[in-house]
């Protein structure tokens, strides 16, 4: 594994501000940051993650990277750690945190392990039918899988002993026409999903987007130069998805941290906490021009890294305060379904072994039945997970492929000024829409496991948390 690690600090003192910043609050609270970085490129001929048919990778067209930042405010640590996969697995989670508590002290609630979504890096090891059709059982993806938590792990550990004096920022940008919902209402009435460029039979888009982009910057002392700063957790939603191909690459997320990294310095560390983007892609249908392959993904970062740069000169100092985290199982029913549904999807497994020739929804709705037949009723514990630093800020990790409607809810009921809403954080349920959207149907809905209502269930369970942690933060 190899490994690159960069100190960053400021003491969160009155000086060394920006000209123009404003004094810090509550100066006497000493803050620490270390990031760092690892390659978790897999092996050539590993299966890939993304699609309902199986691939092995060809080539590397840009590294996949777990990269870990530890902020440290007065006598707390908490651990933001991202990872270029198109998720995390439970298992992965809780054994990688327990490595982390064992090799820093660090307890596990105070650790969120999110998953940028790439669809161009490896299939992991997990339960499920679909899993073992793409190849997660083979002995490649296996041997990857279990070797993951202690690869995160030492990135953790690594960030961990790079703690420094630190300055943290913030900032908000807006990034209108660059994430788009992909879910439309046509003109027969019914709901379309991804319906093509220039559709004559879409009526009007049917859901919001979320063109935020919220940054987390981090600097040395007395920083003066932009090469003075060293990392920048980003939190924007949209399907990373743009790339395709058997080739491992990043995709945006990852094109990203190089444009940041061109004006910033090739050792500034991007994290990217991507949003609530279930439902959002980077399609935009009115638009005829051609949106996959390697060269969207430089196009995405390009405009992306531009509201980034914009933001910059709004920067404010983070009011520095105690660090606090809680987590929260939640209990999520998984959909019903019924016999006829069970026998259609053993069929249609047994005998569409790929998503091509008209098999793709068959393939959803069977992949989806079985794996709820292999749970025998038992609903899904799942962890909602809030970070909060002092009055400021906060985190929320959710634990699957989240409507932007229900990202939205909760920074829009957040008691925090500035609350980053990541989703695939520490595990993946599949696709968790709102209520209405199952409904409406199409791709989706038709995919998820967990009941309709779910959704509301974790935006209640991530209010109450970050409600309870501002109380105590509050004097």
């Amino acid at each position: 594994m190899r490994m690159n690690r960069f100190v960053i600090g400021l003491l969160c003192l009155t000086g060394g501000l920006a000209p123009g910043s404003a004094p810090l609050l509550g100066a006497g609270v000493s803050t620490r940051v270390g990031v760092a970085t690892s390659d978790i490129t897999p092996p050539l001929g590993a299966p890939m993650a993304g699609y309902y048919h199986e691939r092995g990778a060809d080539g590397v067209l840009d590294p996949l990277f777990c990269k870990a930042m530890v902020i440290e405010s007065g006598a707390e640590k908490a651990v933001l750690v991202t990872v270029d996969l198109i998720h995390v697995t439970r298992t992965v989670t809780d054994q990688a945190r327990s490595a982390i508590e064992q090799n820093t002290g660090i307890a596990g609630e105070r650790v969120m392990i999110s998953a940028t979504h790439a669809h161009t890096g490896p299939e992991l090891t997990r339960q499920g039918v679909r899993s073992g059709t793409m190849g997660g059982n083979r002995p490649v993806a296996v041997e990857y899988t279990v070797g993951l938590p202690g690869r995160i792990a030492e990135t953790v550990k690594q960030a961990n002993i790079a703690l420094a004096p630190a300055e943290l920022l913030r900032a908000n940008g807006s990034c209108e026409g660059l994430t788009f919902n992909r879910r439309f209402f046509m003109r027969d009435g019914t709901v379309g999903w991804n319906p093509g460029k220039r559709n004559p039979n879409i009526a009007l888009v049917a859901g919001p987007t979320d063109p935020e982009v919220a940054l987390l910057y981090a600097q040395r002392p007395g920083a003066r130069s932009p090469r003075e700063a060293v990392a920048t957790y980003v939190n924007f939603a949209m399907h990373p998805d743009t790339t395709g191909g058997s080739k491992y690459s990043a995709d945006w997320p990852g094109a990203l941290s190089r444009v940041l990294a061109a004006y910033l310095g090739p050792e500034h560390v991007t994290l990217l906490g991507n949003g609530t983007c279930g439902n959002l892609n980077h399609i935009d249908v009115s638009w005829s021009g051609p949106q996959s392959g390697p060269f969207e993904q430089e196009r995405i970062a390009t405009i992306l890294g531009a509201t980034v740069f914009q933001a910059l000169k709004d920067l404010e100092p983070v009011s520095p305060g105690t660090i606090r985290a809680r987590a929260e199982r939640v209990s999520l029913p998984a959909r019903q379904v019924s016999r006829e549904e069970i026998a259609e999807a053993r069929a249609t497994v047994a005998s569409a072994t790929d998503d091509r020739g008209g098999n793709f929804m068959k393939l959803v709705r069977g992949y989806r039945t079985l794996d709820i037949v292999e749970r025998e009723g038992r609903p899904f514990e799942v962890e909602v997970q809030a970070i909060t630093l002092g009055p400021d800020l906060a985190w929320v990790g959710l634990p699957g492929e989240v409507f932007v409607e229900l990202g939205l809810a909760i920074k829009r009921r957040s008691p925090f000024p500035r609350t980053f809403v990541v989703e695939l954080a520490n595990e993946n349920i599949g696709y968790i829409p709102d209520r209405r959207s199952y409904a409406e149907g199409n791709y989706e809905p038709e995919s998820a496991r967990c009941a309709a209502g779910s959704g509301e269930q974790l935006v209640e369970a991530a209010v109450k948390l970050l409600t309870s942690l501002h109380e105590s933060s509050t004097p």
